[in-house]
C-alpha cells in the first residue's frame, strides 16, 4: 500500500469516473470496494482515508441499485471507511441505507440520533434493529417513531430506555397490543411500569403475557397480576381523579382567557393528555365529564364525534383525538365515513343530544352511522 499516491489517485479516478459508462462505474466501484474488504485489516488510517475518498468519488453517480451493494458490502466491515458509510446512512433511499444502520459499527450514537430525527420510518426501524441500542438513540428513535418503528425497538432486547423512553412506550402500548405484549415480556422493565402496563391492557395481553414462554417474565407476570387488583388499580383509580381536578381547573383558565381552542385541544390530544382532552371536551360541549370519559373509550367514535362536534370543534382537532386514545385508531375508511357523519351533524343537535341524550354505546349497540346522525337531532 505504499505506493498508493492520494492526490494523484483520487484525481485520476475523478477523470475516469467523469468519462465512463454507468456500467463501467459499476465494475470501478465494485473493484474499489472488494479492494477494500481484502485488505482492510491491514489498513493504516492514512489509507482508509484515500479508500474512503475515492469510494465517496465513486457514489457520486451511482443509482441506487449499486449503492445498496456497497452498503451490504460495507456494513460489518472494520475498519469502515466513515465518510461512505456515513453519507449511505444518511441516504433518501432506505434500501440503501438499511444495511449500514443496521449494522455498521462505524455509525455513533450522534450519527444514529441525527439520521433518526430525518429520515423516514423504514431508517427508524434499521436503527431500531441495531445489536446495540443505548438510551440516547432509543429515546431518538422513538420521538419520531411510527408504529412498526416502535415495535422493533420495543421487541429489541438490546435496546436500553430511559424513564422518559419507557413511559412513551407504555403510551403506546394503550393502543397497540403488539407493543403491551413485547413491553411486558421485557424483563427490565420496571415494577411499577409493568403493573401499570397490566392494569391498562386488554384480557388478551394480560392472557398472552401470563403464557408467555420465558419462565421468569411469567412468574414476574403472573406475580403481578396477582397484586394489581388491590394495590395498583386503586393508585390508578386516585390518580385519575387528581388528574380530572387539576385538569379542569387549567381548562378552566384556559377558557377564561380565551385560549381553549382548535389548537389547544388538539395540542391535548397530540400528547395524549387525556385528562386535557376530557376536561376540555366536558367544558366545551356542556356534557357530563363521565359521559365523555366513557366515549373516549368507545372504539367506534360515532358518539366521540357528537362530543366534538357539539364542542365546536373541527374535523382535524376531532381526527387528533380519534387518533390518539387508548383504543385502536379508526382505520382509514372508517375516518372518512366518521368525518362524513361530522359534516352532517347540526351543531345545536349535537350539543342537546351530548348534554341531554349522551349517545354512550350507541354507535356499538346499533351498529350504524345513521342512527348516531338521528341520535344527534338530523342532519344537514
Amino acid at each position: 500500500m505504499n505506493a498508493i499516491a492520494p492526490a494523484e489517485l483520487i484525481a485520476e479516478l475523478e477523470a475516469a469516473a467523469r468519462d465512463c459508462t454507468p456500467e463501467r462505474g459499476i465494475r470501478m466501484l465494485r473493484c474499489t470496494t472488494e479492494l477494500y474488504l481484502k485488505a482492510a485489516a491491514r489498513l493504516s488510517p492514512s489509507h482508509v482515508d484515500v479508500f474512503d475518498g475515492i469510494l465517496m468519488r465513486l457514489m457520486e453517480r451511482m443509482e441506487a441499485r449499486a449503492l445498496v451493494e456497497l452498503s451490504a458490502a460495507l456494513a460489518n466491515v472494520t475498519p469502515a471507511p466513515p465518510a461512505t458509510v456515513g453519507r449511505l446512512a444518511r441516504h433518501e433511499n432506505p434500501t440503501v441505507a438499511a444495511p449500514v444502520l443496521l449494522k455498521s459499527p462505524a455509525l455513533t450514537n450522534s450519527d444514529l440520533v441525527e439520521i433518526s430525527s430525518r429520515r423516514s420510518q423504514q431508517h427508524l426501524v434499521a436503527i431500531a434493529s441495531r445489536s446495540s441500542l443505548d438510551e440516547a438513540v432509543t429515546d431518538a428513535v422513538l420521538r419520531y417513531a411510527g408504529k412498526d418503528a416502535s415495535r422493533a425497538v420495543v421487541k429489541n432486547p438490546a435496546a436500553r430506555f430511559t424513564a422518559q423512553g419507557y413511559a412513551a412506550l407504555l403510551a403506546t402500548a394503550e393502543r397497540d397490543d403488539n407493543v403491551a405484549e413485547s413491553l411486558g415480556s421485557r424483563p427490565d422493565l420496571p415494577e411499577e411500569m409493568l403493573h401499570s402496563l397490566l392494569s391498562r391492557a386488554s384480557e388478551t395481553v394480560r392472557a398472552r403475557l401470563s403464557k408467555a414462554t420465558s419462565p421468569q417474565v411469567r412468574e414476574r407476570i403472573q406475580a403481578a397480576l396477582a397484586s394489581g387488583p388491590s394495590q395498583a388499580a386503586a393508585g390508578a383509580k386516585k390518580a385519575t381523579s387528581n388528574d380530572y381536578a387539576e385538569a379542569k381547573a387549567a381548562v378552566v383558565v384556559l377558557n377564561k382567557g380565551g385560549k381553549l381552542s382548535d389548537s389547544s385541544v388538539n395540542r391535548f390530544a397530540m400528547r395524549r393528555e387525556y385528562p386535557n382532552v376530557i376536561a376540555a371536551l366536558t367544558l366545551l360541549s356542556g356534557a357530563d365529564l363521565e359521559v365523555i370519559a366513557q366515549l373516549m373509550e368507545e372504539e367506534s367514535g360515532t358518539g366521540l364525534i357528537i362530543a366534538c362536534r357539539g364542542s365546536r370543534l373541527n374535523w382535524q382537532t376531532t381526527q387528533a383525538i380519534l387518533n390518539n386514545r387508548r383504543v385502536p385508531p379508526p382505520s382509514q375508511p372508517q375516518l372518512d365515513q366518521l368525518r362524513d357523519v361530522f359534516e352532517l351533524l347540526y351543531v345545536s343537535a349535537a350539543q342537546y343530544t351530548i348534554r341531554f341524550e349522551p349517545p354512550v354505546n350507541a354507535a356499538a349497540k346499533s351498529g350504524s352511522n345513521s342512527k348516531t346522525i338521528a341520535a344527534a337531532g338530523g342532519q344537514r
